[in-house]
C-alpha cells in the first residue's frame, strides 16, 4: 500500500491512499472507487482530527473495496442509480448495458467506476484529485469517458467536485455513496438518527425500484422530510406501498431550484449534524435496508441493517428511458461539472 501524495498511478494490489485534514476534520482516501474509507469528526474534546469519530461506514481491509465492492465512499458511475432493463436508446440504437440489479443496471453495472483503480493526479494537504479513463464500450455503454474528481476540505466542509468528457454521447450521472453514521461507525442502527430532505416532490417506483415515471407530491405521504423527522417512524410506515417496496427509504427526491444549495440535513443521536447541499436536480435517500452482518467495516463490527444512511445528489435515475426527466445525456465538446459539499458541526 503506497501513501501520502505521490502521483504515481495505482495498480490493481496497491491501492493509494491519501488522508486530508482540516481543523478538526480527517478524510482518509483510496484509488479504489476514489472511495472515502473514513470521516473523522472532532469528538467533544476539541483535541482534533486524533480524538475524533469515524461517521461514514467503510471497509475493514482496503482489498475489500474491489474484490468486495458495496459502494461504500465509492464513487459511481457512469450513470448512478438503476436503468430499466440495461436498456440505452441513443440516437436510434438501444445499447445493452451490463444488468446487475433483478434485470436492471445499478450504478454503472457490475464492474462500475467504484471498483476501479483512480489515477491520483496530485495532492495536497487539504485537496486530492482522481482521474478515470472509462474505455468505450465499458459496461455497454458508448464513448470514452475521461472523469476526474476533486476532493477538499476545510474547517466543517468537505467538498466534491466532478468533471467529465466524452467523445460520443453517453449518459453521465457521477455521485459518492457515502453511508453515514452520525453517531459513528459501528455504532448501531441510525433509526434514531434526524432526516431532513428539501424537496416537495419525489420519484415513486415499480417493485424493482425503476421509477414509474410520475413524480409525486411528498404532502400527506411518508416522505414528506420537509420538517425533519426520526428515520424509525419513516420506516415503521409498513403499510404505505413506497416504503414496502425500499424496506424504508430508497428514492429520489426532486429539490427545487437551481445552483448549489441545500438538499438534506442529518443529525444524530450525539447531536452531530450534516447538511448535504449540491448544485444537482436531486438526491437519492436510502436508510441502508440491504445491511445483514455479511460486511465487517472500519472498526470491525458488521453491519446490520439500517447502518448508515446514504445520501446521493445526482440526477434523476432511469432518465436515459423518460423523457419527461431532465437528461442525463453528455455530448462531445460538452464538460459535465458538479459539485456537492458535506457540512457537519
Amino acid at each position: 500500500m503506497s501513501t501520502g501524495t505521490g502521483t504515481e498511478p495505482s495498480v490493481p494490489g496497491d491501492p493509494t491512499t491519501v488522508t486530508l485534514t482540516a481543523g478538526d476534520l480527517q478524510v482518509a482516501l483510496v484509488s479504489t472507487g476514489a472511495a472515502v474509507t473514513r470521516l473523522l469528526v472532532g469528538g467533544g474534546s476539541g483535541d482534533g482530527p486524533e480524538e475524533g469519530v469515524n461517521v461514514v461506514l467503510g471497509h475493514q481491509h482496503l482489498s475489500s473495496y474491489r474484490e468486495v465492492g458495496g459502494y461504500l465512499g465509492t464513487v459511481v458511475g457512469r450513470c448512478a442509480n438503476r436503468i430499466d432493463g440495461g436498456r440505452l436508446p441513443l440516437g436510434g440504437t438501444t445499447h445493452q448495458l451490463v444488468r446487475n440489479d433483478r434485470g436492471n443496471t445499478l450504478h454503472g453495472g457490475s464492474d462500475g467506476l467504484d471498483r476501479r483503480e483512480w489515477r491520483l493526479e496530485g495532492a495536497t494537504g487539504t485537496e486530492a484529485t482522481w482521474s478515470l479513463t472509462s474505455p468505450d464500450g465499458d459496461q455497454g455503454f458508448p464513448g470514452t469517458l475521461q472523469v476526474r474528481v476533486r476532493y477538499a476540505v476545510a474547517p466543517g466542509v468537505v467538498s466534491i467536485e466532478y468533471t467529465a468528457t466524452t467523445d460520443a454521447p453517453t449518459p453521465v450521472n457521477l455521485t459518492n455513496h457515502a453511508f453515514f453514521a452520525l453517531d459513528g461507525e459501528g455504532a448501531g442502527d441510525t433509526g434514531g438518527h434526524l432526516l431532513g430532505v428539501d424537496a416537495d416532490a419525489y420519484l415513486p417506483t415499480r417493485e424493482d425500484q425503476i421509477p414509474t415515471g410520475e413524480v409525486r407530491d411528498v404532502e400527506g405521504t411518508p416522505f414528506d422530510l420537509r420538517e425533519a423527522a426520526e428515520v424509525s417512524t419513516v420506516l415503521a410506515e409498513e403499510d404505505d406501498e413506497q416504503v414496502r417496496i425500499a424496506g424504508g427509504i430508497d428514492h429520489h427526491y426532486v429539490v427545487p431550484g437551481e445552483g448549489l444549495r441545500r438538499h438534506a440535513t442529518l443529525v444524530g443521536r450525539s447531536g452531530r449534524r450534516l447538511e448535504v447541499w449540491s448544485d444537482q436536480r436531486g438526491i437519492q435517500v436510502y436508510t441502508g435496508a440491504h445491511f445483514d452482518g455479511t460486511l465487517r467495516g472500519t472498526s470491525g463490527s458488521v453491519y446490520q441493517r439500517g447502518a448508515g444512511i446514504a445520501l446521493e445528489t445526482q440526477g434523476f435515475p432511469d432518465a436515459v428511458n423518460h423523457e419527461s426527466f431532465p437528461s442525463v445525456l453528455l455530448r462531445p465538446g460538452q464538460t459535465y461539472r458538479s459539485r456537492t459539499e458535506w457540512h457537519l458541526t
